[in-house]
């Protein structure tokens, strides 16, 4: 076990909060052979400034990805995680109004449940999240919040058994998007820092794709070509900023034929009329076009090419949390 001279305490500037996706973390730690606590947001009474479920890992020498709550709490679970790594035992740790622990109370107050306990094999935690992620599909893992004992199931909707926890993992939200315009480039930049798995068209495009997408993520081939590659899931949003008519509706035509969740053109709101009428006449029924976001983004008199991404990303964030499940206990 690392001794407590050598481990680190929280950094001033919390960045581990920026941390959502806690995957890559834990795969880098079960390299460097590290073990690992998890703790997660199992109950809410009131206000809390994160949502069911979020959850925190804590490394044996104190480094943390991930928050709980709005910062007011991280320290003392990292050293609940650390006593759980030491003597093996789960923590239900409780802060807040009305809580026994009266030196933490949360701005927002409320009162939070925070259960905490070893991951007992990391390897298998992360090989399981992995399989997962590369085959495009949930995993719920549950969790005993008596025993800290953590089962996996293939099931989505999987319920919690009595006095269980119910955590859904999902698939990071994929973006494709047709172009090759500098909104196209400013979207491709900050969807990297959200944490969504990009995906870029552009038909007879340059050799290489802009500077930061992996060449397996560029596709340059004729759209019927591309087609055939590309299978939108649920969990994927399409958008095309090409400029030609032809393109975007044949773009949205597909996606929209697709499980996508969320589908947009970028365009004048002046074309609108014509572009839903020829997705009708190509057989999208008028539920399906409710997915369809015309003209793409959301209005916040977005001028620049920032901007544009923005008000896009937001929308997709929109589209996205609003088909996310509830999480259970």
């Amino acid at each position: 076990m690392t001794t407590e001279d050598t481990i680190s305490p929280l950094p001033e500037w919390p960045e581990y909060g920026l941390v959502e996706d806690l995957l890559p973390t834990l795969t880098r730690w079960t390299t460097e052979g590290r073990r690992a606590a998890l703790a997660t947001l199992v109950g809410i009474t009131g206000s809390s400034p994160r949502p069911m479920g979020s959850e925190m890992v804590i490394a044996d020498n104190g480094e943390v990805a991930g928050y709980v709550s709005g910062g007011c709490v991280e320290a003392a679970v990292m050293h609940e995680a650390l006593a759980s790594l030491a003597d093996g035992l789960p923590r239900t740790l409780d802060y807040g109004a009305g809580s026994p622990v009266l030196d933490i109370q949360l701005t927002c107050g409320g009162r939070i449940t925070i259960f905490v306990r070893a991951i007992t094999d990391l390897s298998v935690y992360v090989s399981r999240l992995s399989e997962a992620r590369k085959d495009r599909r949930a995993l719920t893992v549950l969790t005993n919040l008596k025993t800290g004992e953590m089962r996996f199931s293939d099931a989505e909707h999987t319920a919690a058994a009595s006095g269980e926890f119910a955590k859904l993992h999902e698939p990071p939200t994929r973006l494709i998007l047709a172009g090759g315009d500098p909104v196209t480039l400013a979207i491709l930049k900050l969807a990297r820092s959200m944490d969504m798995e990009t995906i870029l068209l552009r038909p007879l495009g340059p050799e290489q794709g802009p500077p930061g997408l992996s060449a397996a993520s560029y596709d340059r081939r004729n759209l019927d070509r591309a087609f055939e590659k590309l299978l939108p899931d649920r969990w994927t949003a399409v958008y095309t900023l090409t400029h030609d008519a032809f393109t975007d509706l044949r773009i949205a035509e597909y996606a929209l034929k697709s499980a996508a969740f969320c589908v947009g053109i970028l365009g004048s709101r002046r074309k609108i009329a014509s572009r839903v009428d020829a997705l009708r006449k190509a057989g999208i029924p008028d539920a399906t076009l409710k997915r369809l976001h015309l003209p793409a983004g959301i209005e916040i008199g977005a001028r620049s090419p920032v901007e544009i991404a923005v008000s896009i990303l937001a929308q997709i964030t929109a589209s996205r949390n609003a088909t996310l499940p509830q999480v259970t206990r």
